[in-house]
């Protein structure tokens, strides 16, 4: 048995198209909401229009192109600062007068070594390290740890024997220590073209350890100012010292 329902009529209007006032109006689409910039704003990055931001309100604020454009009161002059060596307490100069002071181990000038530094001595040890990197030794920690006790070892041995009278300081005796390594990094230098293990070389290594010995033994006892009595006690300890680094360099 089946259930019949009630359907309403459907009545079309005469034209066939739904009444215009039925349509749902369009809306018309408008811009996004953009706030407006204060007419006092200087900051150029900052402007929310489209195109190029303008610089004369940045300069203002900064007061011109840097270098000093905006006037004497707010210019750097960077033709009255020191040179970054000078400042780092770096003398290209200074360093070359002393290396060359060692390369005559008869003749070593002591004036040029009062002022002592640490310059030369890390480039002869940056230098060393790299000529027995080159012949396959790593011994970058060794060496420096080498210098360092060194120093402190001449500096002790030293003061020891003059008593209250020893003017030679830490620093002095690692300038010394570190610009007499030349011979040795010389003979590093020369190493790499040496036949492993032979005579030649166990007799070259020998001349330029005395060569060292003799430039930082002369050296140490001149700026100690008066130290003459000392000299052989010196000369052994600095032999003793070149000869281990001398060693690396033959093994």
């Amino acid at each position: 048995m089946t259930k019949e329902f009630a359907v309403p009529p459907v009545v079309f209007p005469a034209g066939g198209n739904p009444p215009a006032g039925n349509l749902q109006q369009r809306r018309v689409p408008t811009a996004p909401f953009q706030p407006q910039r204060p007419p006092t704003s200087g900051i150029p990055f900052m402007s929310f229009d489209i195109g190029p931001a303008t610089t004369t309100a940045g300069s203002t604020i900064y007061g011109g192109p840097i270098g000093g454009g905006g006037g004497p009161s707010g210019s750097a002059n960077f033709d009255d600062e020191e040179p970054l060596l000078d400042e780092l307490g770096i003398h290209p100069e200074q360093i070359w007068k002393k290396t060359k002071s060692i390369l005559n181990p008869f003749r070593v000038n002591p004036a040029v070594h009062k002022d002592s530094d640490l310059s030369g001595p890390i480039i002869l040890y940056l230098s060393l390290c790299l000529f027995q990197l080159l012949a396959g030794k790593i011994q970058f920690g060794v060496i420096l740890g080498w210098i360092v006790v060194s120093s402190m070892f001449l500096y002790v041995v030293f003061n020891m024997l003059a008593g209250r009278n020893g003017k030679l300081n830490l620093h002095t005796c690692t300038s010394v220590v570190g610009y007499c390594m030349l011979p040795l990094v010389i003979l590093s230098a020369a190493s790499l073209f040496l036949p492993q293990a032979s005579v030649v070389r166990f007799v070259i290594a020998g001349v330029f350890v005395l060569w060292a010995t003799r430039a930082s033994t002369a050296l140490m006892v001149a700026l100690a100012e008066g130290e003459e009595e000392h000299r052989g006690l010196v000369a052994y300890g600095c032999f003793l010292i070149y000869t281990l680094f001398s060693l690396l360099v033959i093994f």
